[in-house]
């Protein structure tokens, strides 16, 4: 009985043992996870290239997710959304990896469990997708199988240096354990976690180089030589930047140009090997490469697009130069049926938009787009091809990394976004924004200069005015527009006394039809309202 009672006791040496050693089976448990993810990345690379465990799990929660939730996201994080998504899933990752590192240094192969689980669930995420090949089947159980093994190794060896933190045999070891000094038996198990942490954060950044260059893609797009267009762009008329500091470039930059999908990873497409198809409801079905686009009579055109969860004043929004094919000339060829009204266009990763036949065929410069400001399509902007249609918003029309059109019927199909709420076909809204001075900058006396941009795609802007305080509106000097399927830039001089001031921005188009003044939220076919900001004066 002695002995049971001296055996119960709580040694000095001991106190605080067992919760450092939980703390270091978590940080076991976060490495082993983290460990998995990026053997899953790295598998990825060579065995599956545009779609791995990560991204396919990614993928699903996304198409999980409320609308409602992802414009918040959309909103708050605008086009850092996607990073913000993955840390987040890295961070759930890192908690779960915590607990198996627990539930292993309590019962051998109970974190090994969880791991496994993590595998069945990568798998199951993986055959969900549409980017699945063969190749991929694997990677989500290799993955699990290196966490576990990594997992198992590490709270092995903290095991076997339990001595160490409780103090040593019969409490000789216990200044080192409660007073926290490293003893030898400590330090061998840390130096490993580090080793393993520090592999591990190297495969990841090797991962991420692996998967930002696309596995040799950016280089075949680097060398991929576009011809020169049959129709040229027609020249910037001049005057149509107004030069005034602090507005945005007339032409959007391609580094600088919106992005906002569904992809949580961009796409990674070969060209040599790229194809569209033409299907559905067509007298004449279609299927050409890269190769065989690249003969045809190329047209270049300025185009302004725009992402339906732009808000009131928002930038998700550009306009650049687009060389492509126009849409019209493919469909010809294929010769759509009678009752076809809807092309529902198909992206490398199953999204889907639901485009107006119409559109495509009115005479405007819808098309396969090959080159964006010069150059071929930037990775993460849908290379090698994708489409382009004055007017209407790209979640109905901008599809990226496109693969399929196919002529079908809005009454028995619906794109990606369609049954999540919003309407089907998603005309751009005529709007207008004040750059110059952002709201609540502080302004000299005097005339204060206004100017940004307005648009109203495929009809093109008649007038701006502004209004201060809500008094009269006043006609701002409207520049040229490219054309009237891009935005244009406009200015203003006011003289202000100091104070404090609202100024609202209004446009018109062509048609004579003045933007909505009515505040609406993006959902469910674009904000509306006047963009309005603070302005405060000095003497």
């Amino acid at each position: 009985m002695a002995d049971d009672g001296a055996s119960s006791e709580v040694r000095p040496g001991n106190q605080g043992a067992a919760p450092r050693s939980r703390r270091w089976a978590a940080a076991s448990g976060v490495v082993a996870a983290v460990g998995a993810v990026v053997a899953g990345e790295l598998l990825a690379g060579p065995l599956s290239p545009s779609l791995s465990p990560l991204t396919a799990v990614g993928g699903v929660m996304i198409d999980a997710l409320p609308p409602g939730v992802k414009e918040w996201a959309v909103s708050l994080f605008g086009t850092a959304d996607k990073a913000v998504f993955v840390v987040g899933m890295l961070l759930v990752i890192a908690a779960v990896g915590a607990l198996a590192g627990i539930l292993e240094h309590r019962r051998k192969f109970a974190g090994v469990a969880v791991m496994a689980l993590f595998g069945l669930v990568g798998l199951a995420a993986v055959l969900t997708r549409a980017q699945l090949t063969p190749g991929a089947v694997p990677v989500p159980l290799l993955a699990a199988l290196a966490g576990g093994l990594l997992l198992r190794f590490l709270v092995r060896r903290l095991q076997e240096e339990a001595p160490a933190y409780a103090g040593g045999a019969g409490g000789a070891g216990g200044a080192g354990g409660a007073g926290g000094a490293r003893t030898p038996g400590r330090r061998t198990f840390l130096q490993v976690l580090a080793a393993t942490a520090g592999v591990t954060a190297v495969g990841g950044i090797v991962a991420a180089v692996w998967r930002g260059t696309a596995a040799g893609i950016s280089t075949a797009r680097e060398k991929l030589q576009l011809p020169p267009a049959a129709s040229g762009a027609p020249a910037i008329p001049a005057g149509a930047e107004v030069g005034l500091g602090g507005m945005q470039p007339l032409v959007t930059p391609n580094r600088d140009f919106y992005r906002i999908d569904t992809a949580l990873i961009v796409p990674v497409i070969d060209p040599v090997t790229w194809t569209l198809r033409v299907t559905g409801m067509v007298d004449q079905e279609i299927q050409l490469n890269l190769a065989d686009l690249l003969t045809k009579p190329l047209i270049e055109r300025h185009v302004t697009i725009a992402c339906v969860s732009n808000e009131v004043g928002g930038d998700l929004i550009g306009n650049a130069r687009w060389l492509g094919w126009p849409v019209r000339e493919l469909l010809a060829l294929a010769r759509p049926q009678s009752g076809a009204d809807m092309v529902l266009t198909r992206s490398s990763d199953g999204w889907t938009a639901g485009t107006p036949l119409e559109a495509l065929t009115d005479g405007r410069d819808a098309m396969l787009a090959v080159g964006m400001n010069g150059e071929p399509l930037p990775l993460e902007h849908g290379f090698p091809v994708r489409m382009i249609v004055p007017g209407l918003y790209g979640y109905v029309s901008a599809t990226k990394w496109l693969t399929e059109l196919r002529l079908t019927r809005f009454a028995d199909e619906e794109g990606y976004w369609t049954p999540r709420g919003w309407s089907e076909r998603g005309p751009i809204r005529t709007a207008s924004r004040i750059d110059v001075p952002r709201t609540g900058r502080r302004v000299s006396a005097g005339t204060v200069m206004f100017g940004g941009v307005a648009w109203a795609q495929h009809t093109g802007v008649g007038k701006v005015e502004l209004r201060v305080n809500r008094g009269p509106w006043q006609a701002a000097d409207l520049a040229p527009g490219i054309s009237r399927d891009t935005w244009y830039q406009w200015q203003l001089g006011i003289e202000l006394a100091p104070g404090q001031y609202e100024v609202q921005v209004r446009a018109t188009d062509l048609n004579s039809q003045p933007q909505a003044e009515e505040r609406r939220s993006v959902a469910p076919d674009g904000a509306t309202g006047f963009h309005t900001i603070r302005v405060d004066v000095n003497p």
